[in-house]
């Protein structure tokens, strides 16, 4: 089966088309994602640095980064400006997170960022990144990284090319209307997938809304992960139990 292609025309983006259902149904993800993602901060000194958000979409994860480090700095960098406003949105509602929480409008690769960074944080993020962006992503984070910081980033399967089965993501009901989504993907060629999610919309059991979107997705291994770091004298190290969160820092290389 061949996958469609992605609609990457600037005014339908993929974020374009699904940020509210995007902004409406990862907060159950975050419920187990978000303490996860703290016990991977902590102890982070905040002497070390900001801690830049890439890709922050509407701001869950922001909202996790201050709860785990209470006197940081934080950089949330998110290029779509549909989630940017959600992003914008949660900032101003919260006076500790307007107190600490810059909001920059573009790419990662092309933020104003400041030349030391204490950590940085790329949650559901790294597919976005074709293989020569990851390249300056980790020559930038090896360039800028404290010494006694540290990254942390997911990696969910697959890690290779190949067909997910379509699968729930998330339901939530708001009022009388119902918000799911399903998730399925094909192969997009060498490097990457073409992940299909289907959002769906109902009010008293009857459809009112529905979208389907396509976004290529670059998909690579723990072991090509760390091989890219360890070219930058970058480590990285798996969090705790899981096999989905990882820890880069500096030090010798390592493979998994």
């Amino acid at each position: 089966m061949t996958a469609p292609a992605p609609d990457n025309s600037a005014a339908d983006t993929f974020y374009a088309r699904t940020a509210e259902y995007v902004a409406v149904l990862l907060e159950s993800a975050w419920e187990s994602l978000g303490p996860t993602l703290a016990a991977a901060l902590d102890g982070l000194d905040p002497a070390a640095g900001p801690v830049v958000d890439v890709g922050a979409g509407s701001g869950l994860g922001t909202r996790v980064i201050a709860r785990a480090l209470p006197a940081t700095e934080i950089f949330a960098v998110e290029p779509d400006r549909a989630l940017r406003t959600a992003l914008l949105a949660t900032i101003a509602a919260d006076s500790d997170l307007r107190a600490r929480v810059t909001v920059l409008d573009t790419d990662l690769l092309s933020a104003d960022l400041p030349d030391r960074v204490g950590g940085l944080v790329a949650m559901n993020v790294l597919g976005h990144f074709p293989p020569t962006e990851r390249t300056r992503l980790w020559a930038l984070l090896a360039e800028r990284l404290a010494p006694q910081g540290r990254a942390v980033l997911d990696l969910y399967p697959p890690h290779r090319p190949e067909a997910v089965p379509a699968t729930p993501m998330a339901d939530i009901v708001l009022g009388r209307r119902h918000y799911s989504g399903v998730a399925a993907a094909e192969p997009g060629g060498a490097d990457a997938i073409i992940w299909e999610m289907s959002y769906r919309v109902e009010q008293d059991g009857r459809p009112v809304a529905s979208l389907s979107a396509h976004e290529r997705w670059y998909v690579l291994s723990p072991g090509q992960l760390a091989d890219e770091l360890g070219a930058h004298g970058l480590r990285l190290r798996t969090h705790g139990a899981t096999d989905t969160m990882f820890v880069i820092d500096r030090g010798p290389a390592s493979r998994r």
